[in-house]
């Protein structure tokens, strides 16, 4: 698994709404700003995550972005799925990409277990990590100043 650009925004940009959950829409300009993250760039990748349904969007002067659910119901895993694909390294292992395998006997490929395990191993981690385990984490850590955006990853 690499993990793109898209999959970083993507990831900070949920964690930048679950830190604010409860505080209405939050506007692309504002999330960009405070995630360092160029507009053109968030607008394709909240795009990508509202139509993984993780997002939804609410048009007016107070308008913006908002996660779907609570934080502790979106995984990480979702998230790097909408904007990256399959958690597999190669697609004879993937859960979602398996009909693009091009293994010509899997039953006795000593390879495939291994990148078996590595995609489990991958998924279990970011299937089990919430939004709502990052907003903790995030608590946790020293107070950065006002001005600085918030790096997370």
């Amino acid at each position: 698994m690499h993990l793109t650009t898209k999959g970083q925004y993507a990831s900070r940009a949920m964690l930048d709404l679950s830190l604010r959950f409860n505080e209405g829409p939050q506007s692309i300009e504002v999330i960009a700003q405070r995630q360092d993250i160029p507009k053109k760039y968030l607008e394709q990748v909240l795009l990508a995550l509202k139509s993984a349904r993780l997002v939804y969007s609410a048009r007016g002067r107070q308008g913006g972005y908002l996660l779907s659910r609570p934080p502790e119901l979106i995984t990480l895993g979702e998230i790097i799925r909408a904007t990256d694909g399959p958690l597999a390294p190669i697609s004879c292992v993937s859960q979602t990409a398996y009909r693009t395998c091009t293994c010509p006997d899997q039953s006795r490929c000593v390879l495939r277990p291994t990148w078996l395990e590595v995609r489990n191993a991958i998924a279990e981690v970011l299937d089990k990590t919430t939004l709502a385990d990052l907003v903790e984490r995030a608590a946790a850590m020293p107070i950065s100043p006002p001005d600085e955006p918030m790096y997370y990853i």
